[in-house]
């Protein structure tokens, strides 16, 4: 009886073969969703997503987002609630990371991108929103636990932690030099620690030095402190610095090639009449 029960279940495991995450092609999504969302929070998301109805759905807890960032960042930031959401595309292979959001005040796209680049995540379209609008500190957990499922892989833990300082560290030097800056050094100092990794505090302090100099910002003597903290650590993880470096120049030619593109010249145009606007708003106000 035994044995013919075992070869009933062996057929039918023959007949419905089990899905494997290892076996997403490009175009096929998974989705993030917070634990404490309402069903109708949660449908509204999963279609403002575009997710299809068959998705596969990971669960984020406010445990799980307290796990990574509670080092880094007060609780208050935290929350108590698990509400960031997001959806990730295989993208084509080579093709790099891209990051939207929405309702996401104080985490930029391009902080995202850095962070998840860390964390050795590549080739990904990748979505975030929430219901309302949130700090977006917590989305990179639910995003990382929902990569490594979908590339069947694991993330080594101290590598997510790394990932999330590193968010939270971009964010809080984008509060003094701005995001877009404080995004553009983390890169930079990453890309050039891909290229020659630096020996000792003055090697890297150079590094970023420099990179400040190159875009002409100013960091005071405690933030050049957390940074080569940052990066020490950084520097001495398991992390694939070749895809690093890989999927960071990659980053660079999707802007480039937006920009040079019909959409991007379409929005350099607007944002050179909103200047000449600008102007002369000014000169009216003092003629």
């Amino acid at each position: 009886m035994k044995k013919l029960f075992i070869l009933l279940i062996v057929s039918l495991i023959s007949l419905y073969p089990i899905h494997s995450f290892a076996d997403m092609a490009e175009g096929d999504m998974i989705v993030t969703l917070g634990a404490n969302l309402t069903e109708e929070q949660k449908e509204s998301l999963l279609t403002e997503m575009g997710a299809p109805s068959d998705v596969q759905i990971v669960t984020v807890t406010n445990q799980e987002e307290h796990q990574y960032l509670g080092k880094y960042v007060a609780n208050s930031l935290i929350g108590t609630k698990a509400i960031s959401s997001s959806a990730i595309t295989i993208a084509p292979k080579g093709a790099g990371i891209t990051v939207k959001t929405k309702n996401i005040n104080w985490v930029t796209d391009e902080m995202y991108v850095n962070a998840l680049i860390t964390a050795g995540v590549k080739d990904a379209n990748i979505y975030i929103t929430a219901p309302i609008s949130v700090s977006g500190t917590a989305a990179l957990t639910g995003i990382i636990k929902a990569y490594e499922i979908s590339a069947d892989k694991t993330i080594p833990e101290e590598v997510k932690q790394a990932a999330n300082q590193e968010m939270v560290e971009t964010a809080k030097l984008g509060d003094s030099i701005g995001d877009k800056n404080a995004a553009a050094l983390i890169a930079k100092v990453k890309e050039e620690i891909a290229k020659n990794k630096p020996k000792n505090d003055a090697e890297l302090k150079s590094i970023i030095e420099q990179a400040a100099k190159d875009l002409n910002v100013t960091l005071s003597d405690a933030e050049m402190n957390r940074l080569i903290d940052f990066f020490n650590k950084l520097k001495d993880l398991n992390i694939d610095w070749n895809q690093v470096s890989d999927q960071l120049n990659k980053a660079k030619d999707r802007i480039s090639k937006y920009l040079q593109s019909e959409e991007g010249q379409g929005f350099l145009e607007k944002l050179k009449q909103f200047f000449i606007w600008l102007i002369d708003a000014i000169k009216s106000i003092f003629s």
